[in-house]
């Protein structure tokens, strides 16, 4: 990485603290993802973007900024990258797949808050995520009731702060929220842009979206394939760098590796045995770099061929219709789309429950792991729910409930292990 010390400075970030975290996540990355064998070649790409993660993507985002772009940071799948890039804008996914700044966070959360929130405190608190120190808007949301109080108090910190209102019913009632509110973002993304959203920039910005999308959807399938031609780890950071990354360019890595995939499945090339058990992870989003679960399955003698997952076919299952030609029909179209991520915020989620089981199905597990973060409430609630949905059709679950910490690995591994023998 080249030196980037004057940028970070510039940012405002702690840069002693900020070291600290890049030397933990470089020596993580080195130890979870660089120490697999019969990586993809196109995994080069990954490895180099998350070598620079906090380095050349941002003084990308800088340079756009610099050019009248502006850059707009968002925690959640709801949120639209269509109408951002509509506006001119770049949408990035924040921070907040590790513990940061604990006792910090702790003055403003209680302790028993899920770690995705309190991470999200943790990285402003510290200073060390040039993402949200580069975004120009901040976008939160009231998926759960969590989030929701949280923003109050990190209104306090962040003056950018945009919380978006969402349904918590799939309902006609509902589905007029989200229109109501994705109307309003709408309109703050053009006043912050200065750009009015035309049918063309909008229709130009679906196609993009869909693009990155149709890409990490058909690196999903390919996983389908016994043996299976690439690591859960892998795909899962591609999903991660899905929420960074330039789209174009992206969607055209994407594509490159699902090229090499394919040659794999002709020559029956995986990176584990063909015997070996197959794992579906279903629960909570995993952001960078929350690495330990998948970590642990993959060293337990088991491969992860999917993740229902808003990091993962939860946030990329469906595409919007690209047929509108006005700005009110493909709004419409935009909305149609994102009511149909099942997120365990929404009361009644038999379609949650139904893709899971689907999602099992078509990729040949052998078991699904259901992870929540410790102090989720919905998809805590929601795996009861989930384990018998698939009991009822002989599919093996093991539910885990965990944080970002690592205290609780031997007894994980431990407990992983054991589910990985009963399903062999």
């Amino acid at each position: 990485m080249s030196d980037y010390t004057q940028m970070w400075k510039d940012l405002g970030l702690n840069l002693e603290a900020h070291d600290m975290l890049l030397n933990v996540l470089g020596n993580a990355y080195k130890d979870i993802y660089l120490s697999q064998k019969d990586r993809p070649e196109g995994m080069g790409y990954f490895d180099f973007v998350m070598s620079e993660v906090h380095g050349l993507r941002i003084k990308e985002l800088l340079d756009e900024k610099a050019q009248g772009r502006k850059i707009i940071g968002s925690y959640c799948v709801f949120v639209p990258e269509e109408i951002a890039l509509a506006a001119n804008a770049t949408l990035v996914g924040l921070c907040s797949g590790a513990d940061f700044a604990v006792e910090e966070v702790e003055k403003y959360l209680p302790r028993n808050t899920c770690a995705l929130i309190k991470s999200s405190f943790g990285f402003k608190l510290g200073k060390v995520c040039p993402y949200l120190e580069s975004a120009d808007m901040v976008v939160g949301e009231n998926t759960c009731d969590g989030k929701k109080k949280a923003y109050e108090s990190l209104g306090s910190l962040v003056d950018n702060l945009y919380v978006m209102d969402l349904p918590q019913m799939k309902s006609d009632g509902g589905k007029a929220l989200l229109k109501n509110e994705y109307y309003r973002f709408k309109s703050a993304v053009e006043k912050l842009t200065g750009v009015a959203i035309t049918a063309e920039s909008l229709k130009n910005a679906i196609k993009t979206v869909n693009a990155k999308r149709a890409a990490i959807h058909r690196l999903s399938e390919l996983r389908s394939a016994k043996p299976a031609p690439i690591s859960g780890l892998d795909a899962l950071l591609a999903n991660q760098v899905f929420f960074y990354d330039n789209p174009a360019r992206f969607t055209e890595s994407v594509n490159k590796i699902c090229d090499e995939l394919e040659k794999r499945i002709q020559d029956k090339k995986g990176v584990m045995a063909e015997k070996t058990p197959r794992i579906l992870l279903s629960g909570c989003p995993m952001a960078v770099p929350n690495w330990k679960l998948p970590w642990i399955i993959e060293t337990s003698g088991a491969v992860i061929v999917g993740e229902e997952s808003c990091v993962g076919e939860r946030g990329t299952r469906n595409l919007v219709d690209e047929s509108g030609d006005t700005i009110e029909t493909m709004m419409d179209s935009i909305v149609d789309r994102y009511f149909k991520v099942d997120c365990a915020i929404f009361t009644p989620n038999q379609d949650r429950l139904n893709h899971v089981a689907q999602m099992a199905e078509k990729y040949r597990a052998d078991g699904v792991i259901h992870y929540s973060l410790q102090f989720c409430q919905p998809y805590i609630m929601e795996s009861i729910p989930v384990e018998k949905a698939l009991e009822g059709k002989d599919i093996p679950t093991l539910r885990v409930e965990t944080d970002y910490g690592m205290e609780d690995a031997g007894q994980l591994k431990t407990r992983v292990q054991a589910f990985i023998e009963q399903l062999g």
